[in-house]
């Protein structure tokens, strides 16, 4: 499949609301900005309109009074306060440069602090900071209807702004004293709860080897609010090495539907290989020594601890609260010639028949990438690994589709940067892994920039019939990670209609994301957004189906 330029060209158009508004004759113009992005609870400063000012002489002048309102807000009580912010030279919001004080609203807001503009450009963030608790169905607007100036005032009727969708941070950067929150798994329990886990990665933000563990927010009241920070897979200092060489990361979450129990699934990396593929000796707090299991001969044949990462599974029976201590799986799994067996990060499934299955992924004897399925038929007591469904494909998410068979949906490593043949690599079994078909969309639908993505089947009714439909997130575009985009398929992934897509974060971030599931009438996305480091939405059905 060639990616049409056009299209990516008229869609990027779309991303923006971007208004001109030339006034003051030839002095000075405007322009006003509102990208798609998530308006977050807990999140101190949100950017929502961005303007620039751009003058057409040398002349300085003086901001005088800037008019804000919140009109088109679902309820104007929401937003806490207003504040306007300088922008940096990339664009974003630059927090540090504060030009008005925040305002503490009502409906309609004028700055009056003065802002001398000697630059021929001048941008600047109109910011909010939301309650603690919003409800996510909610929407907020913010109008910058008019700038006096020392030359005269601007004014603009913002037709063309649209409401952003209120979300929650659930993780930002420092929290609990992570550098960085990465990887995102979501699942709704038979009780109802919400379970967001992630990489809590203490050090750095890079990938393992590191000190990283599995940790866990629980929401009991659909996504509203989330307990505090849980860790549920952490290793410690084992073997006598500091917790920066026994990282885990990567996890899968799994609910049981039959039984309600839950799963959690990481990999746990021990200590480091050299460049050869053998054991480092003598690692302590100090040293510097960094390997990544995906890289090189960063991970080995053989099922040891030093030979290679192993995969660990913590299951819980009261609805997340405890967890058990962690069950290592590798050698009942992992084929001794593979130089890598691990979850893939997200969620695994529950089958009608009661299956349990997990995304899964690997490098084979050659070291070359995998994806995969491993199962369980007994509530967890085994687990089954399959056969590897393509090579040179790696993280991964599964469906069952209506007609029993599932779907694995995975990121492909040819389509780094591809832009004449980019799509999502596609493949089905009929048996559980033992033989893989590739389905009609492979490589033809769903464009990626090599990134991890979700995929989800939601169940509802409508007009006392039972439907499903299959839902997608990822990067929509074939280079960078921006766009996050909802995609939906009503005939079990044969098409993906353009007017169902929905935009969700236009800026770039780290990509990653998960679906669930929150009732029969909404779903849940966490996801790694430009906004926070882990954002959660609702979206409610009838908005997917309009």
């Amino acid at each position: 499949m060639k990616v049409s330029k056009k299209i990516f060209i008229i869609f990027s158009m779309i991303l923006l609301s971007v208004i001109p508004v030339a006034s003051l004759g030839k002095d000075i113009k405007w322009v006003l900005e509102r990208p798609v992005i998530p308006v977050l609870v807990k999140k101190q400063v949100n950017p929502v309109v961005k303007v620039t000012l751009i003058r057409t002489d040398k002349q300085p002048y003086t901001i005088r009074l800037i008019d804000v309102s919140l009109l088109g807000s679902t309820d104007v009580s929401d937003v806490v306060s207003v504040a306007i912010y300088g922008a940096c030279k990339n664009g974003m919001i630059d927090t540090t440069h504060i030009l008005c004080n925040p305002v503490f609203t009502p409906h309609r807001i004028s700055f009056t602090d003065k802002v001398k503009v000697d630059q021929d450009s001048l941008s600047f963030w109109i910011a909010v900071t939301l309650k603690d608790t919003v409800p996510l169905d909610h929407r907020i607007q913010v109008n910058c209807n008019r700038i006096q100036t020392t030359r005269g005032s601007l004014t603009a009727s913002n037709k063309e702004g649209k409401p952003l969708r209120v979300g929650v941070a659930v993780r930002q950067k420092g929290q609990d004293g992570c550098i960085s929150s990465r990887i995102p798994g979501l699942a709704t329990t038979n009780k109802g709860t919400l379970l967001a886990i992630f990489d809590a990665r203490y050090d750095s933000s890079r990938d393992l080897q590191g000190n990283i563990d599995i940790a866990l927010h629980r929401s009991m009241d659909k996504g509203v609010t989330w307990q505090p920070l849980q860790h549920i897979l952490d290793m410690g200092e084992w073997g006598g090495l500091p917790q920066k060489y026994n990282g885990v990361s990567d996890a899968c979450i799994l609910v049981d539907r039959k039984t309600g129990d839950i799963y959690v699934a990481g990999l746990w990396m021990h200590g480091l290989l050299d460049k050869d593929g053998k054991w480092i000796e003598g690692l302590n707090e100090n040293s510097t020594a960094w390997m990544h299991q995906w890289k090189g001969k960063g991970a080995q044949p053989g099922t040891g601890v030093r030979e290679t990462c192993q995969f660990m599974i913590v299951k819980s029976m009261d609805d997340g609260l405890t967890w058990s201590f962690p069950d290592n799986i590798t050698a009942k799994t992992k084929r001794p010639e593979w130089w890598l067996f691990a979850p893939a990060p997200g969620r695994g499934i529950t089958l009608v028949d009661g299956t349990l299955v997990f995304p899964t992924q690997g490098r084979d004897e050659k070291g070359i990438p995998f994806s995969n399925i491993t199962f369980s038929k007994d509530h967890g007591k085994t687990w089954v690994t399959s056969n590897p469904a393509y090579h040179d494909v790696t993280e991964c998410s599964v469906v069952q589709l209506c007609d029993g068979s599932m779907m694995l949906n995975m990121r492909d490593n040819r389509n780094r940067g591809n832009e004449e043949t980019n799509g999502r690599r596609i493949c089905i079994t009929t048996n559980l892994g033992k033989s893989w078909t590739e389905h009609p969309t492979s490589r033809k639908a769903l464009v990626e920039p090599t990134c991890m993505a979700s995929l989800h089947r939601h169940e509802y009714m409508e007009e006392g019939k039972k439907k499903s439909m299959l839902l997608f997130v990822n990067p929509n575009n074939y280079k960078t990670r921006d766009k996050l985009t909802l995609k939906v398929s009503f005939d079990d992934g044969m098409t993906w209609p353009e007017e169902h897509w929905i935009l969700l974060d236009q800026y770039r971030s780290a990509g990653y994301s998960c679906i669930t599931s929150i009732d029969e009438d909404s779903i849940g996305i966490l996801y790694e957004s430009s906004q926070a480091d882990l954002a959660f939405i609702k979206i409610k059905l009838t908005e997917i189906l309009k």
